[in-house]
């Protein structure tokens, strides 16, 4: 049945949201009601003669997500559920477990625990599989299962979760949940503050004050401000963000959309906090969104240094538009340009590969910061510092995003007893045990040049393929695999910092691990470095 509706034919629903969010199609009137019309009559005509009963709102909901999904990433449609919980992403509070979770078929499984917090407090820990809850089993819940753990406060719900291979039962009183904005900040030397901002809802700005004014009641003279994987939030936090360290009325971002009135200029609004204290800006290639408007507004602006490693590259905006029944379309409605005039979007949506993915921008053109320092666009916000083991690599990136590195350390967790959790470093022999549990993991990462020498094998034509020349192919491939494993040694820095990260989470929580950076984090080292010295500071940004 859902291969059925992600036949073209359904495109035409495309018109319809559109068409309830803007004028823009008002010259191709006729064209759009014809388009309606058509899917009116095809949905009707299918769900009234299909040999099988129909669940309309299903067959609706699977057409409109597989419409938006030639589009970008950004774009989707929000039922009543989502809507709620994009509300809660922004508020920065709802009621619930108080841990972050993952979602599968079959289970939920807990990511991490918040300290403090009901999961926590029923003993749940991050690996934990959650396969009931309540007498619902995850597996038969048709919705998102998440929902489930949500309830109001001081309601109580039993979870049966699987723990290294045993099954076991919980009872969690669920609670008031506050996500902050900022979970950590601490003077990192005797001069230099310390800031780390994790998301922008609605507390970042309120948030990082806060912590910005606290640290100078401590002495602090300087500020590292960690963006490092920030995914963002909401545009209004990142220009407020921005505001503590820059004057009422600077331009910090404009939009630019096909409809008029989303066509914005966004300055600053506040009296600033402080316009001269030294500041170093911490990106990865997690850092996205709001995070590239404020690190990308700031380099611009010249106040602040950036350090790390290029960020995600996502300079599109997105803005929920009301349907009817409760649900909303979430559209990308403009792109936006930092100071200097620069979109650092990356992936182009609208051209993509042969295989249909976005393609990569790989042309850059230059611009000038208020200093007349070069700059570029469309790749993220280069970092004017670049810290050599943040790099993103695509070998560390696909064993972070499948889980591989979460699997070992909830083994190590159940294997390990650390004393002093905070200082732990992985050595050589334990990074031995990594590589052979991902070679036993199942774990596959297919490489571009793997991927094209597949599917040469694929389309062989005759006239060139035999079996000798076919033989040999499959020799190179094999010689890759052998090399993926090696690989795991030339990339060792980088994997045996999420590794550390991952493990030191499990036991100190996450403000045990970031007080822990203070004194084995390469980046933020380097960054009390600089601020420690005002002459190299200065001559960056000159």
């Amino acid at each position: 049945m859902k291969k059925l509706l992600k036949t073209r034919v359904l495109v035409p629903l495309a018109a319809v949201l559109i068409f309830l969010g803007t004028t823009a199609f008002k010259n191709d009137f006729f064209e759009v009601a014809k388009q309606i019309e058509i899917f009116t009559t095809l949905f009707k005509e299918l769900n009234m003669n299909y040999v099988d009963e129909t669940n309309p709102a299903e067959l609706m909901d699977t057409a409109i997500k597989n419409m938006l999904s030639d589009l970008d990433p950004y774009t989707v449609y929000l039922n009543e559920q989502d809507v709620e919980a994009y509300k809660i992403s922004n508020a920065g509070e709802y009621s619930g477990i108080g841990a972050l979770v993952r979602s599968y078929k079959d289970r939920l499984v807990i990511v991490e625990p918040y300290k403090g917090y009901p999961a926590d407090q029923a003993g749940l820990r991050a690996g934990d599989e959650i396969v009931k809850i309540g007498d619902v089993s995850v597996a038969d819940f048709q919705e998102d299962a998440v929902e489930l753990l949500k309830g109001a406060n001081n309601s109580t719900v039993t979870v049966t979760f699987r723990r290294q291979g045993s099954l076991q039962t919980a009872d969690v009183s669920r609670g008031g949940i506050e996500v902050d904005a900022v979970p950590f900040y601490r003077m990192a030397d005797d001069k230099t503050g310390y800031i780390v901002l994790s998301r922008f809802n609605a507390k970042a700005s309120a948030q990082t004050r806060e912590a910005l004014l606290d640290l100078k009641g401590q002495g602090a003279e300087r500020i590292i401000l960690d963006l490092r994987d920030n995914p963002g939030g909401l545009l209004t936090e990142a220009i407020n963000v921005t505001n503590l360290f820059v004057p009422k009325g600077e331009l910090i971002v404009t939009t630019q959309s096909k409809v008029k009135k989303f066509n914005q200029t966004y300055k600053t609004r506040n009296k600033a906090e402080d316009t001269e204290i030294p500041l170093v800006v911490l990106v990865n290639d997690r850092s996205a969104s709001a995070s590239e408007i404020v690190s990308g507004s700031l380099q611009d602006l010249d106040r602040a240094v950036v350090m790390g490693a290029r960020s995600f590259g996502k300079g599109l905006v997105q803005r929920p538009l009301k349907l009817t029944y409760g649900t909303q379309l979430k559209v990308t409605i403009s792109r936006y340009y930092t100071p200097s005039g620069r979109c650092i979007q990356s992936l182009d949506y609208w051209n993509r590969d042969a295989s249909g993915n976005a393609v990569r921008n790989t042309e850059f053109q230059e611009f000038r910061t208020r200093n007349g320092r070069k700059v570029t666009d469309g790749g993220g916000v280069m970092p004017d510092v670049e810290i050599a083991d943040m790099r993103s690599n695509d070998l560390t990136r696909a064993l972070v995003d499948n889980h591989v590195v979460f699997d070992f350390a909830t083994q190590y967790f159940y294997t390990h007893q650390l004393e002093n959790p905070g200082s732990f470093h992985l050595g050589a022999s334990q990074y031995g045990a990594f590589k052979e549990f991902v070679a036993k993991s199942g774990f596959d990462f297919e490489t571009k040049t793997e991927h094209a020498l597949r599917e040469a094998l694929t389309a062989r034509e005759s006239i060139v393929f035999d079996e000798s020349l076919e033989g040999e192919f499959r020799d190179l491939l094999l010689q890759l695999e052998k090399k993926k494993l090696a690989a795991l040694d030339t990339y060792s820095a980088e994997l045996t910092k999420a590794l550390e990260d991952e493990i030191i989470k499990r036991y100190v929580y996450r403000e045990g691990l970031y007080e822990s950076f203070l004194n084995r984090d390469t980046a933020i080292l380097a960054a009390r470095e600089l601020l420690s010295s005002p002459k190299r500071y200065a001559e960056i940004l000159r």
